[in-house]
């Protein structure tokens, strides 16, 4: 079953969730992970597509912008609105609603704001995945 872990976010600037999602992306890739994250916007894609790049001096992450119907065959894909083929292993979830294949991953990441109107939110799909009994745990940074 599809474990979901939540990580607040003390940081309030505006890039401490797409930095965070870097780093934990990063980390994930190195142990062998596949990674699939899951951008609200176009806007929000392009800024991790290229944040993937420049996150960290000397960082480099394969990673593709997945389109439908393509698989890209990276150890690291993006999309909005859409679900990879293939890739089943690691969910970084930074659209506000749940997507409908999250549950064919084995672990869904939900990075979390430290505003209010992201935490209200996140506490919804908190209730949706417990509401289901899928196996929560919640980080605090």
């Amino acid at each position: 079953m599809t474990q979901v872990d939540f990580y607040i976010l003390k940081d309030s600037q505006p890039q401490a969730r797409p930095m965070f999602t870097c780093r934990l992306t990063e980390k994930a890739y190195k142990q062998g992970h596949q990674v699939y994250i899951h951008t609200e916007s176009p806007a929000q894609l392009k800024q991790i597509d290229d944040l993937l790049w420049t996150f960290r001096a000397g960082s480099f992450l394969p990673h593709a912008i997945h389109a439908e119907g393509k698989a890209t065959g990276q150890p690291i894909l993006l999309g909005q609105n859409t679900e990879p083929e293939g890739n089943n292993d690691v969910l970084v979830n930074l659209s506000g609603e749940v997507p409908s294949f999250f549950s064919r991953f084995s672990r869904v990441v939900e990075p979390v704001a430290a505003d209010d109107n992201a935490r209200a939110a996140a506490r919804e799909r908190y209730r949706y995945y417990q509401d289901r009994g899928y196996t929560l745990n919640t980080h605090k940074l």
